[in-house]
């Protein structure tokens, strides 16, 4: 016997029309919209990050945005701590929650429920990790988790400092390798069932088009002022936040002294790269069911398609 859904994804590529789409549900079946953008959940990056507005959001309540401060790293595992008990709250309100974004590691992390390693940011394990790679070089440090954990070691980059500093991280404050707990978090049953609903555009140009339209409209909004007065208050260059398309780009043109129209086309270039890999990833997915707009969308059409999904699953 098959499980009944209980939440909606809403998931594709950059600019292909997921917020508008979920909202419009939102309003039609009594939803709640929880986002899983890695980068809307930082404050003060809404231009560059395409958050909705008030307007876009249409009086539906949005869960997941402006949660952390541009210098924080927020990672996979805060997501899905901090999103899980909205998810909850929800489906306890006889709501229905409508998961939407692009980032596919957050939505399946999430649907996963999936527990991580411990995770201690202020025990300063990771502050003394970090100079002894700045003091020691990274190489000791990879020698030292092919020792604790070879499994992790063959699997993470020689160059990933992160994850070989958050792997060690787990051993030395838990006593157990990062392997072996992601090992038991996978035998685990999902947390959620979804209907995963997937969109995209017919033909490659459409998207395309798409996309440098939405930057040009970023820039003409202000995704320049938006990444100068980040810099402006200290936020650095090299932090996870300062690293999304769009602020990356456009902070590079500023401290080079180059036409933010430059770096306005670097960003079309990545965001058109970003959507490939997207598609690639949202594609592994079996069982989602894809939309495909016409080179005008029309959300109506999308809107119906989508209620007819979630009559038949049982989500109304």
């Amino acid at each position: 016997m098959a499980v009944k859904s209980n939440i909606l994804v809403i998931c594709g590529p950059t600019a292909s029309g997921k917020t508008a789409l979920a909202v419009e549900l939102a309003l039609r079946l009594g939803g709640e919209v929880v986002s899983a953008d890695s980068m809307q959940v930082y404050r003060g990056m809404d231009t560059g990050t395409a958050k909705p507005t008030p307007e876009e959001m249409r009086g539906v309540p949005h869960h997941m945005l402006d949660v952390a401060d541009p210098e924080e790293n927020y990672s996979v595992a805060r997501y899905v701590h901090d999103a899980v008990p909205i998810v909850d709250g929800i489906l306890a309100r006889g709501k229905l929650p409508i998961v939407a974004g692009g980032t596919g590691l957050y939505i399946d992390n999430l649907v996963a429920g999936r527990q991580f390693a411990p995770f201690e940011p202020d025990s300063g394990l990771r502050q003394t990790l970090q100079a002894r790679a700045r003091e020691e070089g990274l190489p000791t440090l990879r020698q030292e988790l092919e020792r604790v954990d070879p499994e992790a070691a063959g699997r993470i980059h020689p160059n990933d400092e992160k994850r070989t500093l958050r792997a060690l991280e787990v051993y030395l404050s838990t006593g157990r390798t990062i392997s072996q707990h992601d090992r038991e978090s996978r035998a685990l049953p999902n947390r959620y069932v979804p209907l995963t609903i997937a969109l995209n555009f017919k033909e490659r140009p459409w998207l395309w088009e798409r996309i440098d339209r939405r930057v040009d409209e970023m820039m003409a909004r202000g995704l320049e002022q938006e990444v100068r007065a980040l810099l402006d208050r200290g936020v650095p260059r090299d932090c996870t936040a300062m690293q999304a398309i769009g602020y990356k780009e456009i902070a590079a043109a500023i401290v080079e002294g180059l036409p933010a129209a430059q770096g306005a086309q670097e960003v079309k270039l990545r965001s058109r790269q970003y959507a490939k890999r997207q598609l690639t990833w949202f594609r592994r997915n079996r069982q989602a069911y894809w939309f495909e707009w016409e080179k005008i969308p029309d959300l109506s059409a999308a809107a119906d398609f989508s209620t007819q999904l979630v009559i038949g699953c049982g989500l109304q």
